[in-house]
Formats: C-alpha cells, sequence, structure tokens
C-alpha cells in the first residue's frame, strides 16, 4: 500500500522554554508556560488551538486530558504520546494527519518536565516493571549501564574510540555555546572530555546527558493556514516509526530506522547526501553512531570512520545536533524528544541565530527512546524542508 503523503501540512514556531538544572514546579507549569509561549509567538488565541499532543514523565498521574483543564483549553483531538526519545517524531506524524483529515485545524505538539532533586531517581524507579524486575539482582539500574553495556560492544565491534564519541561531544558543545537556552556555556576541549570521571565504564561524564526542568513545542497547522498568518514554516516530506524492531538481537546494535529507512527516503524523494544538517536523538554518542549508519549516512560498522572523516559544527562538513544535543543543552525528560525537531524547524526557517546552517533547505531528525532495560524500544524519524 503506498502511504499518503504530508502534502498541504505545515510545521511552525519553533518554541523551547528555558532550562533550568533543579526546579520546583511541576510538569504542568513547564508545559503550560509552553503553549503559552506558542500562542504568544503566533498571535493565535487559546481558542484557536483545538488539538493538542502531551509527552511527558513527570506529569504522572496526570496524563494529556487531565492537562487539558489545568491549560483552559477545549480540544478536539487529543493525544498522550509516552514515548520518551521517539515522542516528537510521533507527535508531528499523528498532528499532521489529524490537520489532513480535519480533525483538528491548529495542534500543539508540547513536551517537557520538571526536575526536583529526587525526581530522577524516582523516574528511574518507576519507568518499566520489565527493567526493575531484570536489574533487581544486579542491584542497580538506569540508563547509564544499559548505554554502558551497548557502548562497550560497539567499541569492541567496530573499532571505536573514546576519542570518536569525544569529537560529537567537543563539536556538539560548539554549537551549544551559540544557542542562548543551553545549560552548558563553558567550551569542551577533547583533553577535558577524556579526562573526565568515569561514570560507568566506559562511559564518562560527558558521555552522559544532564537532567533538568523545561520543555518544548511547535504547532501543526495546514500551509494555507499557516500563509494567511504570515508564519514562517516547514514542510514535512517523509516520516517513520517502529517500536520493538529487531527483538531477537541479543544485544541491540541497530534499531527501527535500519528497517524503514528505504521507505523515509523514497517519501521524500531525496537521499541521505541531500541533507542539510541532521538532528539526531543524543543521550550517550554511541546512539548517535546507530542512528548515522541506520539511516544510511554510511554502512552498518563504519560509524567511527565517519566521525573522523568530518567535522559536525553548524558550519562545518555534517552539521549535526546545531542546538547542541541533549548532551550540552541538558536533557528536560521528554522534552528531549523534541528537542531535534524543534531546531530543525529553526534552521529551515532561518532562526537559529549564529548558528544557523548556510542554505539550509532540507534536514532530517531521528529519535530514540524507553530504554527497556537492555535496548531503546522505540525509533522513529523525519524529513523536513523549507
Amino acid at each position: 500500500m503506498t502511504r499518503q503523503g504530508y502534502e498541504g501540512v505545515a510545521v511552525a514556531v519553533p518554541v523551547t522554554v528555558p532550562y533550568v538544572r533543579y526546579s520546583i514546579r511541576s510538569a504542568h507549569w513547564w508545559l503550560a508556560r509552553c503553549l503559552s509561549s506558542l500562542l504568544k509567538d503566533s498571535g493565535l488565541k487559546k481558542s484557536d488551538v483545538d488539538g493538542l499532543t502531551i509527552s511527558s514523565f513527570t506529569l504522572q498521574p496526570d496524563t494529556a486530558i487531565g492537562l487539558t483543564q489545568h491549560l483552559g483549553i477545549t480540544p478536539r483531538w487529543l493525544d498522550h504520546i509516552p514515548l520518551g526519545g521517539a515522542s516528537g517524531v510521533a507527535a508531528l506524524r499523528r498532528a499532521a494527519r489529524a490537520v489532513q483529515a480535519g480533525d483538528a485545524s491548529v495542534v500543539a505538539c508540547l513536551a517537557g518536565d520538571t526536575n526536583h532533586v529526587d525526581s530522577f531517581r524516582l523516574t528511574l524507579a518507576n519507568f518499566s516493571q520489565f527493567a526493575r524486575d531484570a536489574v533487581y539482582p544486579y542491584g542497580a539500574g538506569g540508563p547509564n549501564a544499559s548505554f554502558a553495556f551497548l557502548t562497550a560492544h560497539y567499541m569492541r565491534s567496530h573499532g571505536a574510540t573514546r576519542e570518536d564519541f569525544g569529537k560529537l561531544c567537543v563539536a556538539q558543545r560548539a554549537n551549544a555555546l551559540k544557542f542562548p537556552h543551553a545549560l552548558f556555556k563553558k567550551p569542551l576541549s577533547m583533553e577535558e572530555y577524556l579526562a573526565a570521571r568515569p561514570i560507568a565504564d566506559p562511559l564518562h561524564l560527558f558521555d552522559c546527558v544532564m537532567p533538568c526542568a523545561g520543555a518544548e513545542g511547535f504547532l501543526v497547522l495546514s500551509e494555507e493556514k499557516a500563509k494567511s498568518l504570515k508564519m514562517k514554516y516547514a514542510r514535512i516530506l517523509g516520516t517513520i516509526e517502529r517500536h520493538n524492531a529487531f527483538p531477537d538481537d541479543p544485544i541491540q546494535v541497530r534499531a527501527g530506522w535500519a528497517l524503514d529507512r528505504d521507505e523515509l527516503y523514497a517519501q521524500a524523494g531525496a537521499a541521505p547526501a541531500d541533507m542539510d544538517f541532521v538532528q539526531a536523538y543524543d543521550d550517550y554518542p554511541v546512539i548517535t553512531l546507530m542512528q548515522l549508519e541506520d539511516l544510511g549516512f554510511c554502512e552498518k560498522g563504519a560509524g567511527p570512520q565517519f566521525v573522523r572523516s568530518h567535522e559536525f559544527t553548524h558550519d562545518g562538513s555534517f552539521p549535526l545536533n546545531t542546538s547542541g544535543g541533549q548532551l550540552s543543552v541538558g536533557q528536560a525528560g521528554a522534552g528531549g524528544g523534541f528537542l531535534g525537531l524543534v531546531e530543525a524547524i529553526r534552521q529551515l526557517t532561518g532562526q537559529a541565530g549564529a548558528r544557523q546552517v548556510r542554505d539550509a533547505k532540507i534536514g532530517l531528525v531521528s529519535g530514540f527512546g524507553m530504554i527497556n532495560f537492555d535496548r531503546g524500544l522505540g525509533s522513529g524519524a523525519a524529513i523536513l524542508a523549507s
């Protein structure tokens, strides 16, 4: 069956609610701030928003429907997307279809979380029943141990070095210094990266995202309506989404992109070489390499050589995570799944400021999320154009 395209759909108004390391505010407050910023920047009224998608870990026990009362809106289309790092692409896909079908005219896509002193530990403890049961005999859990395992295996299998991962981290920090909302404000050298304290061998401090509080958002609406409101907007050329891909792999070395990338590029009428930038989900550097391989930018296992052959700053040969990515901006919970998509909209609408990629006309965003003991279950990608 031929998949319907996304003609006539616009993606606009990229919003970041400035992050803070810790907050006494609830997730509800951060998401409400995000909606308020979307309304202010678009010139829309609250009553104009008739669709809503929400992604958040710390909103519980509430879901999207409870948040409608908190926000004071009355949507006729609603979706709650608990997909973590895959939530941005999923929200985009679902909202676009709602607009095309006429189920909503303006969809606000929101993601964010709070972070108080103990909230990250509590989130991990209640993240997954399966993961909790599986790690109990070992006395430890959480993503650092899981990704240390995946990183060590990747290094042994493909000859990656800490310097390869460090090159990505150093470049992303350089990008982050030109993004006013990034929490990391100091340059990072390779020497500092290599000398950082160990977290879970072979991961060191700068290989791991820093939890924080914040929110990200954007609007999905028809091109006709975006033009009438004089909005700058991006178009959707293609998207893919896949969950629990390759369940028989004993160790995760790939994800759903490897199954669906040909369809993604066919939808878009483009190839990897046509991308002016890539925004890859980056809670750990090894996942960035996995995405570059699975999305066809290099062969499987060739990620280390790809890193050695390119420069990843916004003005480099391969602009990657041009806002700094989560590794240098911070991970505002589920907001991390929206960070790259929001940055892609900025790049394609000329709103990226000092980190603007020259002549950016087409870019790829990928998402990855929901680590369940030994692997991430959710993956997605979208190609957007100006």
